[in-house]
């Protein structure tokens, strides 16, 4: 699938981090917390530490890192594309990324018309 086609991107910065992260951690896996607008903040897991349920769904990948969401929160975000970045900051108390001076940002844009006909459907997480 293209990228703008994609229901969750990372931007480089973004990329960076899920290296450094899975170098230390071996795989890895995102779950968007429950903010419902752009600045909220993905959550970065231990594969497995964080248990998908049936009430969760998979919007893609980023960086070979599989990303979930609640699928009360996705009827709010399905018109968007999430993208994640980094900047300056503190992560999530239980975020991978809690302590490195950085945190992962999740910002988005609306799909054109076009796009959201050929988006893909959304599979279960659980």
């Amino acid at each position: 699938m293209q990228d703008d086609l994609a229901r969750v991107v990372a931007t480089p910065a973004a990329h960076a981090l899920i290296d450094r992260l899975r170098a230390e951690h071996g795989a890895i896996m995102f779950h968007q917390s429950g903010g419902c607008c752009d600045g909220s903040s993905p959550m970065c897991y231990p594969a497995g530490e964080f248990l998908v349920g049936d009430n969760d769904v998979k919007l893609g990948e980023i960086g070979g890192a599989p990303f979930f969401m609640s699928a009360s929160q996705f009827d709010y975000w399905k018109h968007t594309q999430l993208v994640i970045d980094v900047v300056n900051g503190q992560g999530g108390m239980f975020s991978l990324e809690n302590g490195s001076g950085l945190r992962f940002l999740t910002r988005s844009r609306l799909f054109t018309d076009d796009e959201a006909a050929r988006l893909a459907p959304v599979a279960s997480g659980g």
